[in-house]
């Protein structure tokens, strides 16, 4: 954390990378254990309150977690026609390290991991979308590096909070 008790920005910036033609690979440090980052990503009344860019004006109206091997989520945006449903299952569900999951709402969604690894009091945190084919991926790279950065800033702030429990 800064010196004022918020996020450290100029230090924990938001990182997006092509790992591989069919990889993109998304990177934040956050100030927080990593309890309390895995807990954000699991509970549906915490993700809820980061998830969704506020830039996009759409808020989170409908989000459903269960957050074990074999369960689903499913997440929409907005209301009525103007909105969207996101959803899949949890392959693997390992707390607090690691997240794994299908997304089924079109059959170009990647594979999602995500693994929380604790640095001190930091968390480090990596996020791999692997595509089914290259074609998606140069596509998915700018809405990507915009959406993730407003999105681990949002939830950066909601760490410094302290809403999640340590």
């Amino acid at each position: 954390m800064g010196e004022s008790g918020q996020p450290n920005r100029e230090t924990n910036l938001t990182t997006v990378a092509r790992k591989s033609d069919r990889e993109l690979v998304v990177t934040r440090t956050f100030d927080s254990p990593v309890s309390s980052v895995f807990d954000a990503w699991t509970r549906p009344e915490l993700f809820r309150l980061w998830w969704a860019p506020k830039s996009m004006g759409a808020a989170l109206s409908g989000c459903e977690i269960d957050a074990r091997t074999g369960g689903g989520y499913r997440i929409t945006f907005g209301d009525g026609d103007d909105s969207a449903t996101f959803f899949g299952t949890y392959l693997e569900v390992t707390p607090p390290a690691r997240l794994v999951w299908t997304n089924e709402e079109s059959e170009d969604a990647p594979v999602t991991t995500v693994t929380f690894e604790a640095a001190g009091e930091q968390t480090l945190l990596v996020l791999s979308e692997l595509y089914p084919s290259a074609e998606p991926v140069a596509d998915a790279v700018a809405g990507m590096q915009a959406m993730s950065a407003e999105q681990f800033a949002q939830l950066d702030e909601l760490l410094a909070a302290g809403r999640p429990p340590a």
